[in-house]
């Protein structure tokens, strides 16, 4: 009877919302916004906060909290006790579940999305004897009870390790790291399951990133994700959106779980892309091969593949992954990462740690500390934040600026100086080799005056780093020095200075008598036997040619200064 009624449910689930499956792939941003900042272990109030002051005004559509779960109390307090549930209380060291409904509501308001990372697969792992959780819940996780759910022996799977990575049933139903392994295909399971889920939803969430998804199977998953509610329209979300799901799944491409069973429910996690661009960055492989970026590297197609530079499981485990460590070529592969068309980013936002377990910056009393931040609007007392780096949440602009349009004219030196167009709104250049780039590209964009936003940025209508001229053909003289502080140059359409029409007269002409006249002597060009410079200077009614040692002064209807 009771495998007849799981039938039933089973048929019915998969025959209903077919068609919103696709929808588990909308991030639900608004307006031109499309990159979200990872918070790690950052506070309730202080996220609501850091959304009002600062990730709305940059242009950040999104944040995906840690989880909020009530989870073991460790001694330490290990960045991963956050990962070891024991109720589905929202009360963790971030907050309680009235901050974090502040929280939700206050950054929903100014357009900032929160993605919760959530735990299906399991609960707290092997301790002896009872544990207590950051709520005050009792639970025994040696013998599968934790009341507080409740959650008893029968709603695990038995015990066994992950020995073979290769083997399927050990990897979808063993213990990661002594974790008690839930067993999704139970009703009851589920039921618990959704309940938590579906009151992030009615609190106003729009996603969740699903921990070690690869663990649970996809059919199991989709019998979760199929019964989700739909996204609360009280806090902005259209009528019938489905909430945006991205799934942790490590493959390398060899694994006996693959990626590609998750895809269809919702983005997944691409890990080769933060090995692949790592590497480059780091000059193990030429940063020319980065041309075809993508698919063509092994990875997801775009529309399902959740991307990153590096995330807080994988700065810590070293190799090819770059890190705020590395800052430099940390800035410059996620510049890629934000202005090349590919994937669905996240930018990451860390604590400073020198141990892989080392708990977030806290008091004496080991409560978390809020970020504090200096002149310049950098984070101190052992926050990285590296999403208020200058380099980092200007290219935020930069892809806002360029959201829907393609890659094109790719430039290389065939070795590690690269440089592309998005469309006609936005250009950038990358010089990974120990000597200077220094060469004249085709921008793609209008003539004018345009502001590196890697260097500064357009500031009261003035540039606050380098200035870059494109002239009416869409050129401009690029350099990238080998030792200069980037490796990066990033100029776009919401960067440009507006010049009044005189001035803009001025350097055009500049530009045209520079073209016309480099290649005359200037004694040709005073006696005017100069025939190109001729044209252009009676073109522009350029009347009056004098002579003042190296320079020439040529005037027309306005004043004209080259030198």
């Amino acid at each position: 009877m009771l495998a007849a009624n799981r039938l039933g449910y089973c048929t019915a689930v998969l025959l209903t919302l077919a068609a919103a499956v696709s929808g588990q792939h909308e991030p639900h941003w608004l307006a031109s916004r499309n990159t979200i900042v990872h918070l790690f272990e950052w506070k309730w109030t202080d996220i609501a906060a850091e959304c009002e002051r600062f990730l709305a005004p940059r242009g950040f559509a999104g944040v995906q909290v840690s989880p909020v779960a009530e989870n073991v109390v460790i001694p330490g307090r290990p960045w991963w006790e956050r990962y070891q549930p024991v109720s589905y209380k929202l009360i963790t060291r971030s907050g309680n579940e009235t901050e974090f409904a502040d929280m939700v509501r206050r950054c929903n308001d100014v357009g900032v999305r929160i993605y919760v990372d959530v735990l299906l697969n399991h609960m707290a792992a092997t301790h002896e004897g009872a544990v207590y959780g950051t709520g005050g819940s009792v639970a025994y996780p040696s013998a599968k009870y934790f009341p507080a759910v409740p959650y008893t022996e029968e709603d695990f799977h038995d015990t066994c390790d992950i020995q073979d990575w290769n083997d399927r049933y050990q990897v979808q139903n063993c213990e990661l790291i002594c974790l008690k392994d839930l067993d999704q295909s139970s009703v009851r399971v589920r039921t618990h399951l959704l309940r938590f889920l579906n009151y992030l939803v009615e609190l106003g969430v729009a996603g969740f990133r699903v921990d070690a998804a690869k663990h649970i199977p996809a059919e199991e998953l989709k019998l979760i994700y199929d019964n989700v509610v739909n996204l609360n329209t009280a806090h902005g979300f259209p009528f019938n959106a489905r909430p945006f799901i991205y799934q942790e799944v490590v493959d390398h491409g060899y694994e006996a779980v693959s990626k590609y069973e998750y895809s269809p429910l919702g983005a997944v996690t691409e890990f080769r892309f933060s090995e692949e661009i790592g590497g480059a960055f780091r000059g193990h492989n030429q940063l020319k091969w980065l041309r075809n970026w993508g698919p063509a590297w092994g990875f997801l197609p775009s529309a399902h593949a959740f991307v990153f530079v590096d995330n807080h499981d994988n700065q810590r485990e070293g190799g090819r992954v770059l890190t705020y460590k590395n800052a430099k070529q940390y800035k410059m592969a996620t510049a890629f990462t934000l202005a090349y068309p590919y994937g669905i980013t996240r930018v990451m936002s860390s604590f400073d740690f020198v141990e892989h377990d080392q708990a977030p910056p806290a008091d004496a009393d080991e409560v978390i500390l809020s970020p504090q931040f200096d002149t310049a609007g950098a984070c101190m007392n052992g926050w990285v934040c590296e999403h208020r780096w200058r380099q980092i949440y200007n290219m935020i602009g930069f892809k806002n600026a360029v959201r829907g349009t393609e890659m094109s004219n790719w430039w290389d030196n065939d070795d590690n100086q690269i440089a592309f167009c998005r469309g006609n709104r936005g250009f950038i250049a990358f010089n990974g080799n120990n000597w200077e780039l220094t060469q004249r590209l085709y921008t793609c964009l209008s003539a004018g005056v345009y502001c590196d936003v890697i260097s500064g940025a357009l500031v009261n209508g003035k540039c606050t780093g380098k200035a870059v001229l494109v002239d009416e053909w869409g050129f401009a003289d690029i350099k990238l020095g080998a030792d200069e502080f980037d490796g990066v140059l990033a100029i776009h359409v919401q960067a440009k200075m507006e010049e009044r029409k005189e001035r803009l007269e001025r350097n055009l002409i500049r530009l045209l008598a520079t073209r016309a006249c480099r290649q005359c002597h200037l004694y040709l060009i005073l006696k005017l036997k100069c025939a190109p410079c001729i044209k252009i200077m009676e073109e522009y009614s350029v009347y009056t040619l004098k002579s003042k040692s190296s320079d020439f002064y040529l005037n027309s209807r306005r004043y004209f200064v080259m030198k």
